[in-house]
């Protein structure tokens, strides 16, 4: 049996806070769910925030549901076209140190002091995918794509939790890279 998994895009985008929601649509603010994400509970919003940089602004869709902390995800091209220099790469809610951005929405402005990042590329997996895969939470491994531009990614963090569903996950300049358009599947090696 072929041991492969969905490879999907993570286009830029945002996680908000209960209070930002508010801040940025008014106090009665509820997110709307336009589409559901292949991760359990995860969905794209009908809400838009814009990103506001040093040197330009993005208009970006808000992941639901209202998370913790603020955490804004971006590729390097968008971090370049805001004019961030700097910007980590990182595991999601991995947000210490990192460079705020200012935050517009329909009823107001946030600044995040930090909470920008590139998300490191990843696979989610149940407990029982990663015993079928022989890995474990946390371990670096690499994924070969066979696309139109075959290519190899290293440093793939594998995440496992009962809550996840089987996918990696990697940014909008990675996939350009490797020409993973449409339905693209992967494999450790």
């Amino acid at each position: 049996m072929e041991k492969k998994f969905i490879v999907e895009t993570s286009a830029r985008h945002i996680h908000v806070t209960a209070e930002t929601l508010a801040k940025l649509f008014g106090a009665d603010a509820v997110l709307h769910n336009k589409k559901d994400l292949s991760q359990p509970g995860q969905f794209a919003c009908e809400e838009k925030v814009t990103l506001v940089g040093p040197k330009g602004e993005l208009k970006v869709s808000i992941l639901g549901p209202t998370r913790p902390a603020d955490q804004v995800e971006l590729s390097f091209t968008d971090a370049r076209a805001l004019g961030l220099k700097a910007v980590p790469v990182k595991e999601s809610g991995d947000v210490a140190g990192t460079p705020g951005l200012k935050l517009v929405g329909p009823a107001g402005e946030v600044e995040m002091a930090e909470g920008t990042i590139i998300a490191k590329r990843h696979i989610h997996m149940t407990p029982a995918d990663a015993e079928l895969f022989g890995v474990a939470d946390k371990q670096i491994v690499k994924v070969k794509l066979n696309t139109a531009r075959p290519l190899i990614f290293d440093d793939v963090v594998v995440r496992v939790s009962p809550k996840f569903a089987l996918a990696m996950h990697i940014d909008t300049d990675e996939c350009n890279a490797a020409a993973a358009f449409g339905e693209v599947y992967g494999e450790i090696v």
